[in-house]
């Protein structure tokens, strides 16, 4: 039986409650939900830690106490998955906020407002009607959850945390109860606020060893700024 702790590994596609795919790694639903683009589809399956915040709450607490090997569905009403609406973050933003950074707002596109998502709604005179409410709220979700196994190779677990934290592919070392990581300098910083979390999930104490900074791993410090979300 599954239980929280345990990283596994799993097949899964999340609907909107008999409507259309918003996330998978399934090919064929991958293809649905990006049918019209040109780009290529990688299908691979999660890896996560039970309990860790990876997934949705509810997703963890459902899981706990299942099987590996089997497929599991799960209805998650919108408290359980991605919260309700709420009015109170829908914001008027002046046009001129826009024009300074150069970006004309246009409704339906989705924008980065200094780490916040919003997707504009209105474009009236001088004021723009953001909507900060996550895209799911207030919509009944459905999940298959395929559990293909548990995961018990420590640098399995590790290369997973690496992806999921940082969307890197790190070197490393486990030596005795110590995880050294290899990266640059400059995100180093970013990576030691993590070292309480690999702690917790894995019980091994972090040490960074900084190498040659690489230009394209910079992080560029400066002042935030609206930039436009080029997800499709």
């Amino acid at each position: 039986m599954l239980q929280k702790g345990d990283f596994i590994e799993i097949d899964f596609t999340g609907r909107v409650k008999d409507g259309e795919v918003f996330d998978s790694t399934i090919i064929e639903d991958l293809q649905k939900l990006h049918q019209g683009h040109d780009h290529p589809i990688v299908a691979k399956p999660f890896i996560f830690c039970i309990g860790a915040g990876m997934f949705l709450e509810s997703i963890d607490g459902f899981l706990a106490g299942k099987e590996t090997g089997k497929t599991y569905e799960i209805e998650l009403k919108p408290e359980q998955a991605f919260g309700s609406r709420d009015p109170a973050l829908i914001k008027m933003i002046p046009i001129s906020v826009f024009s300074e950074q150069k970006i004309n707002p246009v409704p339906g596109f989705t924008l980065n407002f200094d780490g916040r998502i919003g997707k504009i709604l209105t474009v009236s005179g001088g004021r723009v009607t953001v909507d900060f409410n996550h895209s799911l709220a207030g919509k009944t979700i459905d999940y298959k959850i395929i559990v293909l196994r548990r995961i018990e190779d420590i640098n399995e677990k590790i290369k997973s945390l690496n992806e999921f934290f940082f969307r890197r592919d790190f070197k490393f070392e486990v030596i005795d109860k110590k995880l050294i990581l290899e990266t640059d300098k400059h995100f180093s910083r970013v990576v030691s606020l993590f070292a309480d979390k690999f702690k917790e999930l894995l019980g091994l104490d972090l040490e960074i060893k900084e190498t040659e900074e690489k230009k394209e791993e910079t992080i560029e410090d400066g002042k935030s700024q609206i930039v436009q979300d080029k997800t499709p």
